[in-house]
C-alpha cells in the first residue's frame, strides 16, 4: 500500500488489546479499501487547511457515549470496510457538538490510519462499543503480513491463515 505517512501507520505498536481497554467500532460506509479510506481522510484534512481550519479528523454521531472517559483512556475507532474490520484509529476526544440546534457528538480521532487482522463483521447501524479482548491485532504485529496487498490480507484471514 502506498499511503501518505501522515494518514497511515502500520507500523506503530500499541497495546490496546488488553481485556479491560474499550473501543468503538463503526462502518465505514462508501468506501472499498483502506487505501480509499486513507485517501478520503487526506483529502478532507487538506480541504480543512486550505480553509483555515484546525487539521482534524471528526465523525460527527447523534449520541454521545456514556463510556467516554473508558474510550479516552487509550480507545480507538475501529473501521469496518465492505465487511470486515480493517483499521483503527485512536480516539483523542469527545466533543459535544449541535447540529440543528440539535446535541451531537463529535467523535475526533487521531490522523494514524492503523491496519489491523481483517476480521468479519456483520452489518449495524451507528457506533458499538468494541471490548479490547474482541479486538483484532495490528497487522505490525503479525509475522509476514507487512506489505501484503490489501485484497490477499481479506482472502487470508476469510482462510483463517492470517
Amino acid at each position: 500500500m502506498t499511503c501518505s505517512p501522515e494518514i497511515f501507520h502500520p507500523l506503530v505498536r500499541v497495546q490496546h488489546q488488553t481485556g479491560f481497554m474499550l473501543h468503538l467500532i463503526k462502518l465505514c460506509v462508501g468506501v472499498d479499501s483502506l487505501q480509499e479510506l486513507a485517501d478520503w481522510q487526506k483529502k478532507r484534512l487538506k480541504e480543512k487547511r486550505a480553509k483555515g481550519q484546525k487539521p482534524e479528523l471528526i465523525h460527527v454521531t447523534r449520541q454521545m457515549p456514556k463510556r467516554a472517559a473508558e474510550l479516552l483512556e487509550g480507545g480507538s475507532l475501529y473501521w469496518v470496510i465492505k465487511g470486515q474490520i480493517m483499521a483503527r484509529q485512536t480516539l483523542l476526544e469527545l466533543r459535544e457538538m449541535k447540529k440543528n440546534g440539535v446535541p451531537h457528538c463529535g467523535l475526533v480521532y487521531d490522523k494514524r490510519l492503523i491496519p489491523v487482522r481483517p476480521r468479519p463483521r456483520r452489518a449495524f447501524q451507528g457506533w458499538r462499543y468494541f471490548e479490547g479482548k474482541d479486538a483484532p491485532p495490528d497487522i505490525a504485529d503479525i509475522k509476514g503480513a507487512k506489505g501484503l496487498p490489501e485484497n490477499l490480507k481479506r482472502e487470508l484471514a476469510t482462510l483463517g491463515l492470517l
